[in-house]
């Protein structure tokens, strides 16, 4: 692949069994906004009828996507350093506040054990939870340290986080698409483990922002021991999400749908060629 220049990541998408219950829970748990819904922008890449609704929230939007023909459910017994992990990791200004309306909502379940963590300094300082919506799909409530208070308590989608298998690999390939490194750390400890839902684990979090510098980016996430891999997800299958990447230029295509080296999706548009709505 020639080497690109990421302008931003305009949304991602989250395939869903029920579309009424996933649009519910995330504008009632989180906070995200309607901001459409009619045919999705998949379903214009000649990958099967399909509906979505898209939702925004700060300056990032979700496109929550169900096909017509169903696919696989998400894999039972799911952990996040399984290679098809990917979660999205949603700012808020009070952690607390925000984790007891989240206990308000239904349909969901928590990876992270005995409520939000704290990672130590070297590892950011972040407090974090990690859950699953009702199909499945992992998110992140996260707050920073010394961003100050904001009106809002869910701010946005700070970014989306990927298991890998290897860094040095993963790292290539998003370069040659034009993102940079932001920030790198070497996360273990009893903290990470309770936020994981692991045992041991160690996980190298490396953060890769757009040529633009722009919010949201991508985290690669590389576990030791690595989990379970080989899971190549149908577009129309539970499990898929797909990050939207906007780029100087595709050269003689509009958009492109690729698959990094562990199999995540990504739907490449040539910039100013935005699927319209």
């Amino acid at each position: 692949m020639k080497t690109q220049s990421t302008e931003r990541m305009p949304w991602f998408s989250r395939v869903v069994a029920d579309l009424h219950r996933a649009e519910a829970f995330y504008r009632d748990a989180l906070g995200f906004e309607v901001v459409s819904r009619g045919v999705s922008h998949i379903a214009k890449l000649g990958l099967g009828e399909a509906e979505e609704v898209l939702l925004r929230l700060g300056n990032a939007n979700i496109a929550l996507v169900r096909f017509a023909v169903p696919g696989q459910a998400y894999p039972a017994h799911s952990r996040s350093n399984d290679l098809w992990f990917q979660h999205l990791a949603i700012v808020v200004s009070d952690m607390d506040a925000a984790y007891a309306h989240l206990l308000q909502a239904c349909h969901w379940r928590a990876i992270t054990q005995s409520g939000p963590q704290l990672l130590p300094p070297e590892q950011g300082n972040v407090r974090a939870f990690k859950f699953r919506d009702p199909d499945g799909h992992p998110l992140e409530l996260i707050s920073y340290p010394n961003r100050g208070q904001r009106l809002s308590l869910f701010q946005g989608i700070d970014h989306s986080a990927l298991s890998i298998s290897s860094t040095h690999r993963s790292l290539a390939f998003y370069r040659s698409l034009g993102f940079h490194v932001s920030n790198r750390s070497l996360n273990h400890g009893p903290a990470q483990d309770r936020l994981d839902g692991l045992s041991e684990a160690r996980v190298r979090v490396t953060g890769l922002r757009p040529a633009s510098g722009a919010r949201p980016g991508l985290e690669l996430l590389c576990y030791k021991p690595a989990g379970r891999g080989g899971h190549q997800a149908a577009m129309n299958d539970i499990v898929t999400d797909w990050a939207t990447i906007e780029v100087a230029t595709l050269f003689n295509d509009r958009y492109r749908a690729v698959r990094d080296p562990d199999g995540h999706l990504l739907l490449l548009v040539a910039q100013g060629a935005l699927l319209p709505a």
